[in-house]
């Protein structure tokens, strides 16, 4: 988690102003169907991307409590944040644990959002969504229900307390990178250059994608 790291915002979160419909008819049930596969949804007709949207990436990891259904089912609570569209999911990964060796292997993926909330209120917002599937934080790096990490906001750099993005060490993560690869190749991390670069010499060992 952004260790610094989740209509209407909830517990207080504060939201860019925006002309989009909050709650698209048919967006949850969709993201269900289809949680866990690369997709990419055009806007529905009747919307416009405002200028003031963000493209923000998210990394989501497990390994406690059937992992890939706390993945999937942090696919469709994406889906569901205010004024925030669910664009782009990606494969489910198998992948090593970073931290203890005495742990469960981990699932992981990325999702792209293009939200109009603040960087801080999508932060909260995705620990909101962590806190409801049970994540306690308790060992640096240990096993968890639910991870999620805000890896992009945008083109911006942000460093204060709390929060940092680009994420830290999502240059080495190959947990990050290869889901990143599967869908965003050219996709272009601030400061660090395009995730296809970045994950050319990435370790791939214990990386397994099962979809």
């Amino acid at each position: 988690m952004n260790s610094q790291s989740s209509g209407q915002p909830r517990s207080g979160a504060t939201a860019r102003p925006s002309r989009r419909p909050r709650n698209v008819p048919g967006v949850v049930a969709a993201a269900a169907r289809v949680a866990g596969r690369a997709i990419q949804r055009p806007l529905p007709e009747f919307m416009t991307r405002d200028e003031r949207s963000v493209s923000a990436w998210v990394g989501i990891g497990s390994n406690l409590d059937d992992p890939e259904r706390q993945v999937r089912r942090a696919f469709v609570a994406l889906a569901e944040l205010p004024d925030t569209e669910l664009r782009v999911q990606s494969p489910l990964y198998r992948t090593a644990p970073m931290g203890p060796p005495d742990q469960p292997d981990y699932i992981n993926a990325v999702a792209e959002l293009d939200t109009g909330l603040e960087a801080d209120a999508l932060l909260a917002q995705l620990q909101a969504i962590e806190k409801r599937a049970g994540r306690l934080r308790e060992t640096r790096w240990g096993p968890r229900v639910l991870d999620l990490d805000l890896l992009t906001y945008g083109r911006e750099c942000i460093s204060r307390p709390g929060l940092k993005v680009p994420h830290p060490g999502i240059a080495e993560r190959n947990f990050v990178l290869l889901p990143l690869l599967s869908v965003a190749p050219d996709l272009e991390i601030p400061g660090l250059g395009p995730v296809r670069q970045l994950a050319a010499g990435i370790d791939r060992e214990g990386v397994v994608r099962l979809e």
